[in-house]
Parts: structure tokens; sequence; C-alpha cells
């Protein structure tokens, strides 16, 4: 028998429902219209089917919010777009929900299509991001509604959300990670964060990565898969804990369910809500791990120093914080003064890399004439050695110089040259993939070399005659999963014994133990080389492919040039 109170809250449900159904019945719906897409250039060969939800309140006239979704329509999206438009709870938002792209066999009868939703969804980089971004959704823009409207999506980040479940969740992340410029807000149900295709990385890179301007809602299960490639619900919970360490704006709902969608589909409105709150506001980045608070100065972008050059490199710093950078193909030395960048020097012979010495002087590597000469800051141009094809090179306050020679064909040995103040040149190591970059300690009893074609920069003590031992593959380096290695090109140490490298994923700056502990992106994408300049060399310079930045920050480089200096032993 029934109690009062059970009956009761019976006859509450019940007229919610009730109330529910009828204000559900007033609530303008949008339009949802299937389309196919067959012509990817990033995906090629592939088909898939798309769907996209236009509400009724949107009137074409200006661009809408737009939220992407992988594996087609989930969480009963449509009807809640409804009904969070409806009440203002989110904006007039476009919904775009894509499957995952399949190339269909050539003979359906004996042979199976390939299925790409791993290799699309799973994989990291930006070739999902791209396909979106570059390919589908310009699309979307063609298509009409039915009675006409045109499709417009707003290009403003902060308008748009991308979500999905399992794989399309990693996929969901994945694509705001790489292009932050394009979305904001991330919906992630079941997230396979786990080791497939890399996805256990991430929570370690969001710990290290200068934070990015992302929202994140994180849906899981106690039961949820514990398979051969991962345990999905601890790496949901690692992904949480990581976004809370560095800062982001980020949310959870935790339950007790399995690989499904049905969690998701309860909790997906109230997600919703949260990732659109005071959408016109912003997202707000977070501080960063305290190694990151430690070198970056809270509010201080990069700042665009010179642009329209073919491949910038060697950039290098003298006793008054002037800095000088080359444009390699066209062989011309620059310098950042006060009015700006102007040229230093003209017919460099393809000068590279270079660094000042305790003379005052700029050595470079002139590698079309296989040189390395010094020029004196009154132009003059001495050669110092010849002979060989040198890449970068590090000028010691003693005035002893090293050079790396990569091994520029591939079959050839790569080398590392020494050029004592007074003296021939000489090898003094081999056997790198490709030496790059090359800077000491500050203290410069330690030599710091990079293996652009691996994932290490080799450590080496020097001896006083300059001769290198204990030679060891000491920084471990990350390296990018759609890359076979780290391509690390140019380094410089800060006071405190940081090495500073420029790799495919950004700055990765290093304690002395070998350990990457932050890793700073460039505005372009692009990192060659940096150095410290400025009264204080406080400020970040880097070379990035046609541009130059720079950057003010809370350390000061150690320049080989000057009096070596003793840093404090690392925390171990």
């Amino acid at each position: 028998m029934k109690t009062a109170c059970a009956v009761f809250a019976g006859f509450v449900l019940l007229e919610s429902l009730v109330s529910h159904a009828a204000s559900a019945a007033d609530v303008p719906k949008g339009e949802v219209t299937k389309h196919q897409f067959r012509s990817s250039r990033i995906f090629p060969g592939t088909v898939r089917d798309f769907w996209v939800y236009v509400p009724q309140q949107y009137t074409g006239e200006k661009p809408a919010a737009l939220y992407v979704n992988q594996d087609g329509i989930q969480y009963n999206a449509p009807a809640v777009f409804d009904q969070l438009i409806a009440s203002g709870d989110m904006p007039v938002t476009i919904g775009v929900f894509v499957m995952h792209g399949k190339v269909p066999a050539v003979n359906g009868e004996t042979q199976l299509d390939r299925f790409n939703r791993s290799f699309e969804y799973d994989g990291l980089g930006d070739g999902y991001a791209r396909f979106l971004i570059d390919e589908l959704l310009p699309e979307v823009e063609k298509l009409k509604t039915s009675d006409g409207r045109p499709i417009k999506l707003s290009k403003d980040p902060h308008d748009r959300a991308i979500g999905g479940s399992s794989s399309g969740a990693i996929c969901a992340w994945t694509v705001a990670w790489e292009r932050p410029d394009s979305f904001r807000r991330v919906f992630s149900a079941i997230g396979t964060y786990v080791g497939l295709r890399g996805g256990q990385n991430y929570p370690t890179l969001i710990r290290k990565y200068e934070p990015k301007p992302l929202r994140v809602f994180l849906e899981d299960g106690t039961n949820d898969l514990n398979i051969y490639g991962g345990d999905w619900w601890i790496a949901n919970q690692a992904m949480e804990r990581s976004l809370v360490f560095a800062g982001y704006e980020v949310n959870h709902s935790w339950g007790d369910g399995g690989h499904n969608g049905k969690h998701a589909t309860e909790i997906f409105p109230e997600a919703m809500k949260w990732l659109w709150k005071d959408h016109t506001a912003g997202i707000k980045v977070g501080k960063g791990s305290p190694q990151l608070q430690e070198i970056l100065i809270p509010g201080e972008e990069w700042e665009l120093v010179g642009e329209g050059y073919k491949f910038t490199e060697g950039p290098a710093v003298n006793a008054q914080g002037e800095v000088f950078f080359n444009d390699v193909p066209n062989s011309t030395t620059y310098k950042v003064g006060s009015q700006g960048v102007e040229v230093f020097r003209k017919e460099t012979n393809n000068g590279d890399g270079q660094a000042f010495g305790p003379d005052g002087r700029l050595y470079t590597v002139a590698g079309k004439s296989q040189q390395i000469v010094a020029t004196s800051p009154d132009g003059k141009v001495t050669e110092i050695a010849k002979g060989f094809r040198g890449n970068d090179l590090v000028v010691l306050n003693s005035g002893n110089i090293y050079v790396t020679e990569p091994g520029w064909s591939g079959t050839e040995p790569s080398k590392i040259w020494f050029i004592p103040k007074s003296g021939e040149a000489k090898v003094v190591d081999t056997g790198l993939k490709f030496s790059n970059g090359i800077t000491v300690s500050p203290d410069q009893g330690l030599l710091y070399v990079s293996d652009s074609k691996s994932h290490w920069v080799y450590s080496y003590q020097i001896q006083p005659d300059g001769t290198l031992s204990y030679k060891q593959k000491y920084y471990h380096l990350h390296m990018p999963d759609t890359a076979d290695d780290s391509g690390a090109d140019g380094m410089r140490t800060d006071k405190n014994g940081r090495l500073w490298v420029a790799t495919r994923m950004g700055l990765q700056v290093c304690d002395q133990a070998g350990r990457v502990n932050c890793i700073i992106p460039s505005p372009n994408g692009k990192v060659s080389n940096l150095t410290f300049g400025g009264p204080e060399f406080d400020t970040l310079f880097i070379t990035a492919g046609d541009r130059v930045y720079k950057r003010k920050i809370k350390v000061s480089g150690a320049n080989a040039w000057q009096t070596p200096i003793k840093p404090a032993a690392p925390r171990l």
C-alpha cells in the first residue's frame, strides 16, 4: 500500500511531466536536415553523413553560434537546444552533427570499407581540426534552410563549442586544444584519453603547456571501460585533475554507468548551460603550473617584432641587449634597434646560427661559403674557420667556440667542432643523427647539443683542453604524435640553469635534471631558435619562420660570452 507521501510525490511528478510537455509544445522547434560530404582533401576518399540543426529563432541576418558533435546526433541535442535557446540559457546556435569518414571498398560484396573513426578521432594533431575548419564548415555555410535562410556561422571562438562521446570526445578536445582560435567550449562524455593513439599523454601535456582559453565539461562513470588501451574512468579523472592543476575552467559529472550515452544524455542540458554561461564575457585563461608562473608574466603576450622574411634564424644578443637575427635565404642580418628592425649586414653567404663573443664581435655560420666568420660592430668581417658547413654555434667566455655540423646529406656523419681561441678547428664528437642547436650551462662546465632527429638533447662535460667527456642522452623532450622526432633546434640557458629548447611543439623549458617542466607555444606554431634580449636580458626573442616575436618574462638569460655563473642545484 502506498503512503500518502508517496501518492503526493506521484501527483507532483505527474504534474511536472504534464507541465513540461505543455511547455515543450510551446517551444519553437528547429529544423534538422541531413547531408553528405565526400570531397575531403585531408581525409581523401572518405564519405560521411552530417546533419545540420538550425533553430527557429535564427533569422539568417547575423552569424549564429556553433556546436559541432562527432558521431552524429547524440544526447537528444536538437530538442535540448530548442529548450535552452528559448529559455536564454544558450545563444542562438546552429548544430553540426557529423559522422566519421569511411573509404568505401572498391567491391562492397567481397571487400570491407576502411573505417576512419579511430584514425580521425583518437589521433592527436590538427588533422581533424583542419578538416572541420577548412573543409566541412565552409560547405555547411553554402547550405540554406528549407525556407531559404542562409547559414552563417560565427567565427568568434567564444561562440563555438564542440563535443562527443568516447573517441568523439577526445576528438572534440583535440580540436579545441589544437585550434583555440576556432573552438573554446568542449563537452566530453566517456572520453577516450587512453593509449590508443597517444591520448594518454594529454594529462601530462595539459600540466606543462601554457594554458589555453578553453572551458571543458567532463562526464564519465565508474563502470566505464578497463581494457587493453587503458582505464577510461581513471583517465577521465586524470584529465579533470590536470585541468584543475593548470587553472582551466572545468566542470564534471561522475556517475556509476558504463561505456554508453545514458548518463551523458541525462546531464547534457545542464552541461550545456554551464558551457554557455556568461558566453558574451569570454573564457578566462588559467595561470598554469607553478613552473610556468615562475617564468611568465600574467597578461604579457607575444609581440610581433618583424615579418615578411623567408626564414629567420640565429638570434643573438650583445652586451647592450640588442638582438640580431638572420634571414637565411636572403643572406641578410638584421638588428632590432630602438627604431625597429634595420639591416646590419648583407651578403652573409646564407648566414645561419650566430652568437656574440666576449670580444663584442658577432660570430656567424656562413653556410654557403662553409665558413665561420666574425663581424665587428663597425662591419669588418674576419674568417675564423672554414672547410665545413656548420649549423649553429656558441662562443664561450674563454673565446673558445663549438659548432654543430648536422651531416646535411643524411649519409655523412653528424659532427661537433671545437675551435679554440687560438688554434685549428677539430672534431670533438660524432654520432648524433642531426646535431643542431648548441649552448652551454651558465657555469660553462657542460655543453648541450640538440639532436633534431630524435627526442634528445645531449649533455657533455667540457674538459680544460676543450675536449668533451661523458656524453649522455640527457634532456628528454616531448614530440608531436604526428611527427617522428622533436625537431629540436636552437637552445639557450637562463641564469637559474633552465634549458630552453626550440622544438616542433614550441619552447620546451627544462630543469637541470633533464626534465621538461613547461611548454610555451609560439603565436604562429613555428620556432627555430631563441635568445634573451633587452638591457636586463629578460625579454625572450624567437625566430619563427617568416616572423620574429618577443615577450617580456620574469627570468634573465645566461649569455655564454659573460663570466660564468654557478646556478643552484636542481630539485631532484
